[in-house]
């Protein structure tokens, strides 16, 4: 068994990779709006969706190496959350499969640190992973509503997105206490530089998981990069702002 990859449309190639908890149906009808003019590979990485069951990577290395084996390269790869610390790592690869970097609600770094004030507390990352294991559901539920808004337009995408989110049932514990170290663990600050492909950075205003410094420190360290923000956008401008999010991806593909 290997990791479930999901292909559709013809064209360059775009790959898009999830954030941690999730599965590739959280990008909603990005993949198929995208495959009009580019072939679009959607992950579900190991121990979520489709791709349940599978052995959890060891660290992050693993993770990324798992991954861009099973996918064509060159290509752009598109990651949110920790995806985008997949993204970055798969950048890091010599010779690289990644020709253009977009990173999405993405940090090199996601927990705080002494030089690193604007980030999550470790408390808060354990305290979103105690609740997701005990209540998976009802947790994301939660994080989708944050994500959002309250006016129809929300209310309406969040009930599709509800729908599709538990179609192929919850992540494996494992991939979700995997997910957590990663996330906990992680510092790609001094490796940034290395990236040489270029690249693009969505990023929400009001994003509380990972804080608009993050991706201006990714713009300023990233060799060839440019940053965007969404104003009113949360962690997933992708959900709150599609239009607006796939206009900014595609100028730039």
């Amino acid at each position: 068994m290997s990791i479930y990859i999901e292909q559709q449309g013809e064209g360059s190639e775009v790959v898009l990779v999830h954030g941690w908890g999730l599965h590739g149906g959280i990008w909603g009808d990005l993949p198929a709006r995208l495959a009009e003019r580019h072939r679009v590979s959607v992950v579900d990485l190991p121990g979520h969706g489709r791709s349940r069951g599978l052995p959890v990577a060891e660290n992050l290395q693993h993770l990324a190496e798992a991954v861009a084996q099973r996918l064509p390269a060159p290509a752009t790869w598109v990651g949110w959350s920790l995806g985008g610390l997949v993204a970055m790592t798969v950048a890091l690869q010599s010779p690289s499969p990644v020709a253009r970097l977009v990173l999405v609600g993405s940090t090199p770094r996601f927990v705080q640190a002494p030089d690193w004030p604007e980030a999550m507390h470790p408390e808060v990352l354990t305290q979103f992973a105690q609740e997701l294991t005990q209540d998976y559901r009802a947790t994301l539920q939660r994080f989708l509503s944050l994500q959002m808004g309250t006016d129809a337009t929300g209310r309406a995408l969040l009930k599709t997105l509800r729908s599709e989110m538990f179609r192929h049932g919850e992540p494996d514990a494992a991939a979700l206490i995997g997910g957590l170290t990663i996330l906990r663990d992680t510092d790609l600050r001094p490796q940034l530089p290395q990236i040489i492909c270029p690249a693009l950075i969505i990023h929400g205003g009001h994003d509380r998981l990972a804080p608009m410094p993050s991706a201006q420190y990714l713009q300023a360290h990233l060799r060839d990069a440019q940053r965007v923000c969404i104003d009113h956008a949360g962690h997933a401008p992708f959900l709150s702002h599609p239009d607006q999010f796939h206009t900014l991806l595609q100028d730039f593909l």
